[in-house]
Order: structure tokens, then sequence, then C-alpha cells
């Protein structure tokens, strides 16, 4: 029978930092974490009923066995792995650099929410603010292909999320991942990276410096050793923790196959509410989402929803930032509109685009093939949601005078609509 487990109750306020563990419950605590076929379920029933490591290490066989099972007792009080002690003092040495702590399943700073895990880890290796995993928290996942659109989401989301004070929780990962960390950077509620590596080590590379940031103003966290490189069976186990961590979970864009999904499914059994944004039916990173929704999951368009939903005060209007695109896309918008009112379109919206000006009169400009590089560009700028001239612009970084001719070969060759309002959307062949 499994003794309850340690349920240790969090001192107010949290610490900011951890007083270093002792050489020799260092080294217990590493030793039962590292030990091949010793479950955290079995760990944490050895740690209720004998306290430390060090007393479970000290205890026979058959008082291990008899409380976790002959398995769990002969992997406690195996020899530890060739280069144990080198391991050990690299901990260590990890631990006393300025905002490193390993934070224990007996500590106080341990995340009260990871305890209704069957299998909490043993043993987090967090880099920042452990104030961070204390915090009301929401996780904004999606795919490592995001679209341009879902990564504007994720950074709107992420961004409003924080402003109100919610903690941002999410896995380093590309696309929706890295979006919604730099969103939340910068606000109150901050953001946590739950990452499927060593904490000593980055992954991908590509956010190397954001990672730094999320140390130096969020938290990183990792259950997995120093050292660890990033391996497929590991990030299964880190969506786990994205799921417990958190009182709910937002999915961005996910295919029908995707890590996102993971998180959701282990999140709606812990209890947690999963919310997701549709998309078009057309956009195959949409379908993961749809899926979720057919499935009960809440239908979110903003981030005010995911608050009213989960009982946070909204943030107010002045503190929540808007991307200069999305500001030049809103005066342009209005602009549209003002025009419109007073002088209503007759023509489409192609006659309206100025023809290049080496194109003879009368003839229209041929149509690129698909392999174009602007033309491959602007569709994968518009994917699946209509998006307008300056949004388009922000998002490819083209001259306008570029950007308009590329449109207006794409309309005429039938892979781009324009609608109204000075927006364009992909054909739904595309």
């Amino acid at each position: 029978m499994l003794v309850p487990p340690l349920l240790p109750q969090p001192p107010a306020p949290l610490p900011s930092a951890l007083l270093p563990l002792a050489s020799d419950e260092l080294h217990a605590w590493l030793r039962l974490a590292c030990a091949r076929g010793l479950k955290p379920a079995a760990l944490r029933a050895l740690l209720g009923a004998f306290g430390l490591p060090q007393q479970v290490l000290a205890q026979p066989f058959s008082a291990l066995a008899a409380v976790a099972g002959s398995v769990a007792a002969q992997a406690a009080l195996a020899a530890p792995p060739p280069g144990f002690a080198p391991q050990a003092d690299a901990v260590r040495d990890w631990c006393a650099q300025p905002g490193n702590a390993l934070v224990t399943l007996a500590d106080a700073a341990y995340p009260p929410r990871l305890l209704a895990m069957t299998d909490p880890p043993p043993l987090l290796y967090v880099k920042g603010r452990l104030d961070l995993l204390h915090a009301r928290s929401v996780a904004v996942v999606g795919s490592r292909s995001a679209t341009p659109q879902a990564v504007e989401d994720a950074a709107r989301f992420a961004r409003t999320l924080a402003a109100a004070g919610v903690t941002v929780v999410s896995g380093l990962a590309l696309g929706v991942d890295g979006a919604a960390h730099r969103g939340a950077l910068d606000e109150r509620g901050g953001t946590v990276a739950v990452i499927g590596t060593g904490a000593d080590l980055v992954y991908p590379s590509a956010h190397h410096a954001l990672a730094t940031q999320i140390a130096a103003r969020g938290a990183i966290v990792s259950e997995w050793p120093l050292g660890t490189p990033a391996r497929s069976a590991n990030f299964p186990q880190r969506n786990g923790v994205i799921a417990a961590l958190v009182e709910g979970v937002i999915v961005m864009e996910a295919a029908m196959r995707s890590g996102s999904l993971i998180t959701a499914r282990l999140a709606n059994e812990m209890g947690r509410d999963v919310f997701a944004l549709p998309g078009s039916i057309h956009a195959p990173l949409a379908r993961g989402c749809h899926r979720l929704i057919k499935q009960g999951a809440q239908l979110v368009e903003t981030p005010e929803e995911v608050l009213e939903a989960l009982g946070f005060a909204a943030p107010a209007a002045a503190t929540v930032a808007i991307a200069p695109a999305q500001k030049r896309a809103r005066h342009g918008r209005q602009e549209q509109h003002s025009n419109e009112t007073t002088h209503p379109r007759t023509a489409s919206a192609a006659s309206q685009i100025a023809l290049p000006l080496d194109t003879p009169p009368g003839r229209p400009p041929a149509p690129n093939r698909l392999d174009d590089k602007e033309a491959q560009a602007v569709l994968v700028a518009i994917g699946h949601a209509p998006a307008t001239l300056e949004i388009l612009a922000q998002r490819t970084d083209m001259a306008e005078a570029v950007l308009q001719a590329t449109l207006l070969r794409l309309e005429l060759a039938g892979h781009v609509s324009a609608l109204p309002g000075g927006w364009f959307a992909r054909a739904s062949h595309c």
C-alpha cells in the first residue's frame, strides 16, 4: 500500500532562493532520482514512509520492499552508475551559479500543482524566478511550423494574459511556443519555459537568446539531469509537466498528430480547462484544434474569453501593447472604411492595384509560377486567414510596389482573392 505523499506547504512569502543542499543530501537525491527502475510514484512512497533520501538509502531491502515492492527496493539500493561522482559535482557547481536552483520533492518551493501528478518529477532544475512556479498560470502551445497568423495570435494572447498577472507557460519550441514566451516576457505575469533537455542546454539552438531572456526575467524548468540532449521520448513527459503546472491550456494551432494535442489530453485528464482557436477548414494546422473543439474544448477567439472562463481579472486596456503591424493594419482598415463610405468601389480589387511599369498597355502580366519566391512568400504570409496589405508588408518585409505586383499576379492566376475592405485571402484550392 502506498503511503500518502509528501505535501509540503509553501511558506508565506515564498523564498526567492533555496538554501544549498548538504553534500550527502544532494548525493542521495541524485542517486534516487537517477536510479534505473525506480519510478517516481515508488520514490514518492519511500520518501513518505522514511523521510529524506538519506533515510531511504539507510533502510534494509526488506523495509523498502514492504513499502514500494521488491523491484523498487532493488533499484533504490543499487550502486550508483559510473560517472556519478563527477555528475554530482557538476550539479553542485551548476547550483552555485546565480539564479540556478535544484528543487526537490520535499522542498516548500516545489510547485504544488505538480504534486497532483501520479508521477511528479523528484527533482526540478530551475533557472530564474521560483515564485512563478506557484503563480496562477495558463499554457499557450501549438505548432512548431506555425503560420504567421498563429504566431501573431500566440504573442497577442500571451501578452494580454501576462498583463493580467497570469504566468504564461510553454515549451520553448519554435513557432507558437517561442511567440508565446516573447509576448509574455515583459508583462507582470511573466513566462515559464518547461524544456525537454537538461537545464544547461538550449533546444532549439535558435532560441538561445530567448532562453537567456527567460532565465533572467522568467523561469526555465527541467526535470532532466544536466547534459541530457533533446530526445523525442522526453517531450511527451515534458508536455505532462506543462499540463500539470497550469490551470488551463490554450492550443493555438495543431495538426492531427501534434504534441500540443498530447498536452491538451493530459490537461483534460488532470481536470484543467482546454481552449482551442478555430481556423479555416482548409488549413491542415487547424484540424487539431477543430478536433479538440469537437471533443469538448472551449472555442475561444480572444484572450479575454480565457481570462473570464478561469476567473482572472482582465487587464486595463492601456497595459496591453499593440504590435506595430496591428496598429498599421487597424489604421489601414479605418482609412479603407472611410474611403469606401464616401467613394464606393465599382471595380474589382485587382483593377485598383497599379500594374508594373513594364506591362504593355491592354495586356495583364502573366502570372508567375508558384515556385516564384515572392509569390511563395506572400502565400505563406497570407496563410489560411485573410490579411491586409499592411499585415502582409510586415510579414514579408517586401517593398510595397513588389508586394502589390505579386498580389496582382497571384490574383490573376486564381491563387488569391481580393476581399472588400482591402483584405486578401488564399483561394480555397491553394
